[in-house]
């Protein structure tokens, strides 16, 4: 019984550890960063500005338009739940480079690229 109670336990927590992603990513001045605009289920964001400037968040379903705008100060931490097909645009209206770090859990097979 104990056997299958740790083997339950090790197999959660791979899976668990397979929907994560951990990044450090940098957005160049007047750019933005896109996350998931693609065909995808439900995921969830924890977004650290390590920046000296604002960032914004948008949420951008895939068949167009944007809403639910977020102003993310220096240092703050916030946390965005994201709709299955929408991306979340993360956009640097400054003129220096910004810096992210993101936590992304639930389905992580999310295209990513920038757009200036």
């Amino acid at each position: 019984m104990k056997k299958l109670f740790l083997t339950s336990i090790a197999f959660t927590l791979f899976f668990t550890s397979c929907r994560s992603l951990t990044s450090t990513t940098y957005i160049k001045g007047n750019d933005a960063f896109i996350l998931g605009n693609n065909k995808h289920g439900e995921f969830s964001v924890k977004l650290r500005n390590a920046s000296d400037s604002n960032l914004e968040l948008w949420k951008a379903p895939v068949n167009g338009g944007q809403h639910s705008p977020v102003t993310v100060k220096p240092n703050e931490t916030v946390k965005v739940n994201v709709e299955k097909n929408t991306a979340l645009k993360i956009e640097n209206k400054a003129n220096e480079q910004a810096t992210v770090e993101l936590v992304v859990k639930g389905d992580t097979g999310l295209s990513m690229n920038y757009k200036n």
